[in-house]
Order: structure tokens, then C-alpha cells, then sequence
């Protein structure tokens, strides 16, 4: 287990001196033999500092190498001796049964607990963007758990814990874990190129309580942009006298149906930057 700390410098209105103020912690994983951590976006973002303390309570300076603000992931690194790392063993995520028994490791404490639902939404706190297929848990998580592991019964990783819901706003709500087969080609792409890129059509698509009250039950095309322009789908716009005009409604992608924005996001997830073929089906 890995504790982060992440610090923000601010000047003091008097005396102009710049004092680091600890920010925010939370918790991360050993990824490999080279120093790289895993741990939630959300865990470091603003940070001018960051500090990693390992289970010896040895603390290491950090730097960024990456992160992916739409699935709340990212990989810190720290120049510290291969004997003193111990990597994770990954599992697999694909098998996973409600009723397992999990557990969830983090700071202050780890938290032996069970999945209490599988494919579950949430949605990321730092653009919106909905996480699918999110594991959930009945764990009692505090917020500096965030980033830790989450662990099927023979230690094997399965999922990043990444949030908590608790309608009292403690601790004792449940728990979420983004699964490890969800984030396994993103960290990759962290660690070799310190970004993630992922395919997209280039549109602006309407919320999806505004299509409800239109009565649509696909998703609404507002404004194409790139791709999605030159393939010649239609903007939604307003004529004369403000009366709506709607614009192209994607009902399906390659052949699966979409009903919504999730479904769609989760459609675009599955493909790669520079796949050919793809086919958008619309009507207006």
C-alpha cells in the first residue's frame, strides 16, 4: 500500500514567502519494478507536490506521468531501489460474481467487505464523462482510500477504488472500484506515452433529460465537429421565430444500438484511434 500526499504551494500575503500546503492524500498501488504508482486523477489534480510514502514508511518525491481525467486514473513515478518495490499481481475483472468477497486496501485503513452490484455508472468528477461497468461495494471507505487497490480473495488486483456514496455524507455508504480489465489498456498508455487517446466523432450531443422531453430515445446531435462533419451529419438548430430544429439522431454504431450517451461513450471506448469502418446509423 501507498500513501500520497499531494501539496500546493501558496504565498503568504506578508511575509511573500511561498509555504507548501498539503493538499489532499489518498492511496495508491506498486504498478511494476520501475517505480510507477497507480492511483485516481482526482488524488493529485492541482498538485505542485507529491509525496509517496511506502509500507516501511520510506516517503520518495513524485512526478506525473500521466493521467486520464475521463476514467479518474493516473501513474506517478518515483526513482526509489527495485528491492524496495513490490508489484501488485493483476486479476481479472471479466468473472467477477456478486456475493465475492473483496477487499479494499487503502490509508488509513483496508476494509474486508463484498461486491454488492457489477456494472455500475458513475460519472468523473473531473469532466463528467460516465466510468462504466464500475464495480461496487459494501465497503465502509473514507476519501483518502481513493486510488487504493481493490483485491479479490487470493490478492490479485481487480479494481481501483475510486469513490464512495453515502446519503449522510459519512463513510458508511458504499463503495465504487473502477475494474482492472477497465483501466489496464489505460495505464499501459500512460506509462509508454504519458497520454491516452481515444477515438471520438467529433459531435455535441444533447443531455439526456433534454432528449427526454423531446420524447427522443437516442442521442441528439447538436453541433458536428470534425469527422462527424465532413460524414455530413446534421446540427440541431432553431429558424425562425425560435422554433426547434432537430438535428441527426444516432441510433446505432456498428450495429449496437444506442439509446443514450452512455451508451455510446461505452461503444467508443471498445474501438482504437484510427479504426476504419466505422458506421454511424441516424435518422433525422
Amino acid at each position: 500500500m501507498n500513501f500520497v500526499l499531494a501539496c500546493k504551494d501558496r504565498q503568504d500575503a506578508f511575509t511573500l514567502d511561498v509555504l507548501e500546503v498539503p493538499q489532499g492524500s489518498g492511496s495508491g498501488f506498486i504498478l511494476d519494478t520501475e517505480g510507477h504508482i497507480v492511483t485516481n486523477y482526482h488524488v493529485i489534480h492541482g498538485a505542485s507536490d507529491l509525496r509517496v510514502t511506502l509500507a516501511d514508511q520510506s516517503t520518495y518525491e513524485a512526478k506525473v506521468v500521466g493521467y486520464d481525467q475521463d476514467k479518474d486514473v493516473a501513474v506517478l513515478r518515483i526513482d526509489v531501489p527495485k528491492d524496495k518495490l513490490r508489484p501488485i499481481p493483476i486479476g481479472v475483472s471479466a468473472d467477477l460474481l456478486v456475493g465475492q468477497k473483496v477487499f479494499a486496501i487503502g490509508n488509513p485503513a483496508s476494509k474486508y467487505s463484498a461486491i454488492f452490484g457489477l456494472k455500475r455508472e458513475i460519472s468523473s468528477a473531473a469532466t463528467g464523462r460516465p466510468i462504466q461497468d464500475v464495480i461496487q461495494t459494501d465497503a465502509a471507505l473514507n476519501p483518502v482510500n481513493s486510488g487504493g487497490p481493490l483485491l479479490d480473495s487470493s490478492g490479485n488486483l481487480i479494481g481501483i477504488n475510486s469513490a464512495i456514496y453515502s446519503p449522510s455524507g459519512a463513510s458508511s455508504g458504499v463503495g465504487f472500484s473502477i475494474p482492472v480489465d477497465a483501466v489496464g489498456g489505460i495505464v499501459a498508455q500512460l506509462v509508454k506515452y504519458g497520454k491516452v487517446t481515444r477515438p471520438i466523432l467529433g459531435i455535441k450531443f444533447a443531455p439526456d433529460q433534454s432528449v427526454e422531453q423531446l420524447r427522443v430515445s437516442e442521442v441528439l446531435v447538436l453541433a458536428p465537429e470534425g469527422p462527424a462533419g465532413k460524414a455530413g451529419l446534421l446540427s440541431t438548430k432553431r429558424a425562425a421565430y425560435g422554433r426547434l430544429i432537430l438535428g441527426d439522431i444516432i441510433t446505432s454504431v456498428n450495429g449496437k444500438k444506442v439509446t443514450n450517451g452512455s451508451d455510446l461513450y461505452r461503444i467508443l471506448d471498445t474501438s482504437k484511434v484510427g479504426d476504419k469502418g466505422l458506421i454511424v446509423s441516424s435518422f433525422r
